[in-house]
């Protein structure tokens, strides 16, 4: 077999597992962007620890149906790239879409989240949803609320009588 199909079919298998090991992947179509708004895309990406590239539609294609992932084959149409995360569901939806919304140039086409294929609506929905940090905060805010509660309850009733008593 030639070198250049045993070097396709690695590729194949590399963004197969891509596709199998991320919790969250997002494609996009970046037509019309230039390399400066690019770049800064990339570095935004990385910073959040996802990865961002550019593959051939047709490899793409055999990857996502050796992931059985044979939805995401028709929107592989024209330039495309991929962002991958294996750690953060959120970060890839949430940076692709405020990215977006600065530059029109970029379009969200579809994405997986947790293995299932999830359309434009389900991608900018997850993007809006509060990081991880925000939604902790928000559980630990409604967790301290009952004691917080309490407590002002106990001094509300402790002034009273050091009122009644005086």
């Amino acid at each position: 077999m030639s070198t250049a199909i045993e070097k396709k079919k690695l590729v194949v298998e590399e963004i197969s597992e891509k596709f199998k090991s991320s919790v969250s992947t997002v494609v996009v179509d970046y037509r019309g962007l230039n390399v400066a708004e690019v770049t800064e895309l990339r570095k935004q990406l990385r910073e959040a620890g996802v990865e961002f590239k550019v593959y051939k539609n047709a490899l793409t294609r055999r990857a996502a149906e050796a992931a059985e992932l044979g939805g995401l084959t028709e929107s592989l149409i024209g330039p495309n790239a991929i962002a991958f995360s294996t750690e953060d569901v959120v970060a890839p939806a949430k940076i692709l879409n405020d990215f977006a919304k600065k530059h029109e140039q970029l379009e969200i086409k579809i994405g997986v989240i947790e293995g299932n294929i999830s359309n434009v609506e389900e991608i900018k929905a997850l993007a809006e949803l509060p990081s991880r940090e925000g939604l902790l905060s928000m559980l630990l805010s409604v967790l301290q609320a009952p004691i917080r509660n309490l407590a002002l309850a106990t001094k509300a009733v402790a002034d009273q009588k050091d009122e009644q008593g005086a």
